[in-house]
């Protein structure tokens, strides 16, 4: 972990008082944002103060930015999947699949040509609500297409794509797996395989996901955020004592991890860059 984060050093709360924290993700032009879904608010970091940035947010959850610098959110509330554009008019992408409503959109990645993938679990669904029979992970072409990718998971949640975009992992949360697929050039998905377990008897699940230049995998998991390399070995974990639900790479260099805890966002430096 010496190469990961200096040794000594530990995550600092940066503010508080939230609801539940989730989905943060660093804005060109240096400012980052989050989501207090209980709060139903999207906020920004500026100044070093968190500011209401969309309010109300229809519970969003998780965000990320596309090419073009829009954000790009997923929705409890309206079961949605949304990008605000840079005129601040907001663009519905995906609520439905076949006619029927999505579960609860969580986690959203975007791929340089403009695919944007997400995960479709049922945490937030009552039974009654449910429309679709299935757990999906699905992409949204440049051209607005809603494809189904996968429907065997039991419980997908994060995304992350890594340096070269070639993978895709993908969290199966009930399973305690990260799981990993190919990319092709068109965007398919294959050779669905377990990258590795999210092990521990601390705290914990297989939630938030990112991936550094070098390609190493941080996961939210038993004890904090657990890191591997990109061949699976196990490195080590980021300990936090609150249960980490997401976390995102942000500064202008990259290298400082922004993590949501519960209702506390965290900063560590780390001594490699997100990719």
């Amino acid at each position: 972990m010496d190469a990961i984060v200096v040794p000594g050093t530990h995550p600092s709360a940066i503010a508080g008082g939230f609801k539940f924290l989730e989905g943060p993700a660093w804005r060109p032009g240096g400012h980052l944002i989050w989501s207090d879904i209980l709060g139903d608010t999207i906020y920004e970091l500026r100044n070093g103060k968190p500011v209401p940035f969309i309010k109300p947010s229809q519970r969003a959850i998780g965000n990320t930015i596309d090419p073009q610098g829009r954000i790009v959110t997923c929705h409890q509330e309206s079961r949605s999947v949304t990008r605000l554009e840079k005129n601040g008019a907001v663009t519905l992408l995906a609520d439905r699949y076949e006619g029927k409503r999505f579960n609860s959109p969580d986690d959203v990645v975007v791929r340089s040509d403009g695919t944007i993938y997400f995960t479709d679990p049922s945490f937030a669904l009552k039974p009654a609500d449910r429309e679709l029979p299935y757990d999906g992970v699905y992409k949204i072409s440049p051209g607005g297409k809603i494809q189904l990718l996968l429907k065997d998971y039991v419980r997908p949640n994060g995304l992350a794509f890594s340096p070269d975009e070639k993978l895709l992992y993908i969290n199966d949360t009930n399973r305690r797996q990260i799981r990993v697929c190919n990319v092709d050039t068109s965007g398919e998905l294959s050779n669905d395989r377990v990258f590795a377990y999210l092990t521990g008897e601390m705290a914990g699940q297989a939630n938030g996901m990112k991936v550094d230049v070098q390609g190493n995998v941080y996961c939210t998991g038993p004890g904090g955020i657990q890191v591997f390399t990109p061949t699976a070995r196990f490195i080590g974990i980021i300990f936090l004592q609150h249960v980490v639900s997401n976390f995102c790479f942000g500064d202008p260099d990259r290298k400082t991890l922004y993590i949501t805890a519960g209702q506390t966002l965290f900063k560590l430096r780390v001594k490699i860059a997100g990719s």
